[in-house]
């Protein structure tokens, strides 16, 4: 049995090395008729003729039409060429299916019988068609996209785009179907608790076709926005051309001055007006100072800390609340007073040096602290009209902590 099958694959080894030597010898006349649709038999011997007959390179549909590739010929030059105007996607899963069953029975027969040979065999035969079945899906969404990006651009016109779009929907239409039918289930039950089978049939193929249904849904997604902007162009284009008749037809048609009338046409009167509201228009730079000097000029509450209050057991902890309240208050007015400072000065200002300067007896860290928070408690708008950076460094030499050492705010 063995023999018989390595005298089979010799054998198919010499008939296929002898037509791709075929195919390479005759590249420009295959490669003619492809572009032509038709072989030139006058500039070809008939010798060479029969021997691309017999090797099923060529063929005649009928008594009176030419020579012509044979369709799986045509189909695998379009694959190479990446010509997708020609090129089919075939989406025939039941065939791939049981050929894959038929493989499975054929290695698992030869596992039972101890020919432990024909069994490698069946398993090489039995990976190259899942891989032939995972890659045709591959395949098949290489050239739906090669579309998107080269087919739907070149085309003469919108209807023509949405002629493809609806092409390489149904295309996709028969590859999801084609994945519907791969039923995991009946593929474990095939394997019969082989460890080799299951990670063949169900672990490799389950993570490859999982994959290329995302990619499927990608594709979809890409073809819905398409038609969607296709169909707006369409209208639009449909709209300028009437309109463009309709002048054709009035060469003295004036629009109405509508707003003067006293009945407006209902396409003109869908709302009603909107009421303007005030605010503060913070992105213009020509009204910052105006702005500086009415916050300055808004009365303030009083923060004179109160007198220190004698000591009395009773009230103690009403008396350090107050103060803490106070201390948090008077630290809140003085990050406040140097965001308005670096309003003011228009440049950029180090907080440690604002701290020094002003006299302040804040700790550094409670400074530094307050003014991250009061940035992050502004509104995002006035956010963007401030620039905080942080200069910071390594704790040590071995400790990757970055610790903030000041603090520069700009405008």
């Amino acid at each position: 049995m063995a023999k018989r099958e390595l005298a089979s694959a010799s054998n198919l080894l010499q008939i296929g090395a002898q037509r791709l030597a075929l195919l390479g010898k005759h590249h420009k006349l295959l490669m003619q008729a492809y572009l032509n649709g038709f072989v030139d038999e006058a500039s070809v011997s008939e010798a060479a003729l029969k021997k691309l007959l017999a090797a099923r390179i060529l063929w005649r549909p009928g008594d009176d039409q030419p020579l012509t590739l044979r369709p799986l010929v045509s189909e695998l030059i379009a694959s190479m060429v990446a010509d997708e105007n020609r090129r089919q996607i075939n989406a025939d899963v039941a065939e791939k299916l049981e050929q894959i069953r038929v493989r499975v029975r054929a290695y698992q027969d030869a596992q039972a019988k101890g020919d432990y040979t024909n069994s490698e065999l069946q398993l090489q035969r039995l990976s190259e068609n899942v891989f032939d079945l995972s890659g045709q899906f591959e395949e098949a969404i290489d050239s739906l996209w090669h579309r998107l990006n080269s087919d739907f651009g070149f085309v003469a016109s919108l209807d023509d785009k949405i002629r493809e779009n609806q092409r390489a929907q149904s295309q996709l239409r028969r590859l999801l179907d084609g994945l519907e039918l791969i039923d995991f289930e009946q593929l474990i039950t095939l394997c019969e608790g082989s460890n080799g089978l299951r990670k063949l049939l169900v672990s490799q193929l389950q993570v490859q076709l999982s994959e290329h249904h995302s990619s499927l849904l990608e594709v979809q997604k890409r073809l819905v926005e398409l038609l969607a902007k296709f169909r707006h162009q369409q209208a639009r284009s449909l709209l300028i051309a009437n309109t463009v008749a309709f002048l054709r037809e009035h060469p003295n048609y004036r629009p109405s001055d509508y707003p003067n009338r006293s009945k407006v046409p209902s396409i003109f009167n869908r709302s009603a007006a909107i009421i303007p509201s005030a605010g503060i228009a913070i992105d213009r730079s020509q009204d910052r100072d105006t702005l500086s000097q009415v916050v300055r000029d808004i009365p303030r509450p009083s923060t004179a800390l109160l007198p220190e209050q004698p000591k009395a057991a009773t009230y103690h902890s009403n008396a350090v609340d107050d103060a803490v309240a106070l201390r948090q208050q008077q630290l809140k007015l003085d990050v406040e007073n140097f965001y308005l400072a670096v309003i003011d000065a228009k440049r950029s200002l180090s907080a440690l040096e604002y701290l020094s300067e002003n006299e302040l007896s804040w700790d550094k860290e409670i400074w530094l602290y307050q003014i991250i928070a009061e940035y992050q408690a502004l509104p995002s708008a006035v956010q963007k009209q401030l620039t905080l950076n942080h200069h910071e460094q390594k704790a040590s030499m071995y400790n990757d902590l970055r610790l903030i050492e000041d603090i520069q705010l700009s405008t």
